[in-house]
């Protein structure tokens, strides 16, 4: 891709580092649309490299930036909110993921996001709605990966439910199929442990109805051509195409002997496993047949980021919902929310401040009590604890982390080292959000509509400078008060706040 073309802001590039292939796609929007321009895939097989503790061997990661390294010079040049670069299952399980994301991003020159389950599933089926023709009917949309494989039901592009298992091809293949024997009892111990895992959700998935099942993907895709390749596939894959596929897999007895047309040679190794997950999808969920779909998490990454170009953010729908849910009072929410923007407006330009850290501040000032419901006591801890562990659609789990460190740092003690876990530049700016944070929600602290004065808030050589207004404070004794212990909290963080 030539430099002018890297300068072209029309461009938009997304890549999924799956458990088994490192997929990307770059295309220039239109509108609403999107034309896809580039596409790249290679099999990486991160989650082969996983061990028994979840470590991801050296080996592994060598595929993987290897493979990032090509990746990288057609997306290096993009600006940053023109790519999405997502982490799946394997990199959700390692134990020393952190080790090849600091790697992968420095070779891509890009963050790297390491979605939750639920979230891969809900922007799967964004892929799909967006790339397949008919919203008027129900779907449930499966994608067997490499390490998990994701459910999502839902109708046009709003989803009802999304679930994500912890059953792959390649994982599947690991445990399974290690040694390539192909016979009817590894073939059943593989159908068996999917069936097993899939009682964790059916319950839940028959409460949804769907009518069309649609599957995406390379586990989807290969038994799709190889039935088509057998003159099977006229109404779609169905269990009797599965059946007949089971019987050729098992006849082989080995994989290197096993030969269909339609099958590339890169997932020879992987189709059992993958063929074994499918069918017990098909019979937990009495699938009658299922279409292919060439849409799935890299198209709805594209499509997610065209949604944000457009100020259409599922994460402040997510957040409207969890302040629902979780019964925060919405109306001092959205005044606190006002007055930390107005702060970080302020001070932005001077802190090298930037479009993200302002969302972030405002979902962290909307979310700050949502640990109330279940307890006065410490109940900025309980609202972190919330943030961090749930699943919030749209958040990768370094947004979740950080969103709950900023929840968690809103009151009390603010420790020197309260963000030390994170990566210099970044701990920088989240201790700085949290400090505005602080200002706002003590600006604001006795849930009074009374207009505040026309504050003004400088930064200066060892922290900031907030002005309130002749005599503002003498009448305000207990915001006073608050502005006195804050001052001396800042100050064991070696962070100076002055207030007049």
């Amino acid at each position: 891709m030539s430099r002018s073309e890297h300068n072209d802001q029309s461009l938009i590039a997304a890549i999924d580092l799956g458990s088994n292939s490192f997929h990307m796609i770059v295309a220039r929007q239109e509108g609403d649309e999107i034309r896809p321009i580039e596409r790249l895939g290679e099999k990486v097989q991160l989650a082969a490299g996983l061990d028994d503790q979840g470590v991801l061997s050296t080996e592994a990661m060598e595929r993987g930036l290897a493979c990032l390294s090509r990746f990288a010079q057609y997306v290096r040049g993009l600006p940053a909110q023109h790519i999405r670069v997502v982490g799946t299952n394997a990199l959700r399980i390692a134990t020393n993921a952190d080790e090849f994301l600091a790697a992968a991003e420095n070779v891509l020159g890009h963050a790297v996001d390491v979605i939750a389950g639920r979230e891969e599933a809900r922007l799967i089926f964004q892929g799909v709605a967006h790339t397949m023709a008919g919203q008027d009917e129900a779907r449930l949309v499966v994608d067997i990966g490499g390490g998990s494989t994701e459910f999502a039901i839902g109708k046009g592009f709003n989803t009802t439910l999304l679930e994500s298992l912890h059953m792959g091809c390649v994982v599947y293949t690991k445990r399974f199929f290690q040694e390539g024997l192909l016979s009817a009892q590894n073939f059943q111990a593989a159908y068996y442990a999917a069936r097993l895992e899939l009682l964790n959700i059916i319950e839940d998935c028959q409460q949804n109805a769907w009518s069309i099942a649609i599957g995406s993907s390379g586990t989807v895709k290969s038994i799709a051509f190889v039935l088509q390749g057998l003159g099977m596939t006229g109404s779609g894959i169905t269990l009797e195409g599965l059946e007949h596929l089971r019987r050729q897999v098992i006849a082989a007895g080995h994989v290197d002997n096993l030969s269909l047309p339609g099958l590339k040679p890169d997932r020879v190794g992987i189709f059992p496993a993958g063929l074994a997950i499918l069918m017990a999808v098909f019979e937990a969920f009495q699938i009658p047949k299922m279409a292919y779909s060439d849409g799935a998490l890299r198209e709805g990454l594209l499509y997610d980021m065209l949604g944000r170009f457009h100020h259409v953010d599922v994460r402040n729908k997510t957040v409207q919902a969890l302040m629902r849910r979780y019964h925060v009072d919405m109306k001092h929410a959205k005044r606190v929310c006002k007055h930390a923007i107005k702060c970080f407006d302020q001070v932005s330009k001077a802190w090298f401040l930037e479009a993200e850290d302002r969302q972030l501040l405002g979902w962290a000032a909307q979310l700050h009590e949502i640990g109330l419901d279940i307890s006065h006591a410490q109940f900025h801890k309980h609202g972190a604890y919330i943030i961090k562990h749930a699943d919030l659609l749209g958040f990768s789990r370094d947004d979740q982390l950080r969103l709950a460190m900023l929840v968690r740092c809103h009151r009390r003690a603010l420790s020197e080292d309260a963000f030390f876990d994170l990566v210099p530049g970044v701990a920088t700016r989240m201790n700085k959000l949290a400090i505005l944070l602080r200002i706002a929600i003590l600006l604001n602290h006795v849930r009074d509509d009374e207009l505040l004065p026309d504050y003004s808030l400088v930064p200066t050589s060892s922290g900031l400078s907030l002005t309130l207004g002749a005599g503002w404070l003498a009448e305000h004794p207990l915001t006073q008060a608050d502005f006195e212990q804050e001052q001396q909290y800042l100050t064991k963080a070696g962070f100076s706040l002055s207030v007049q």
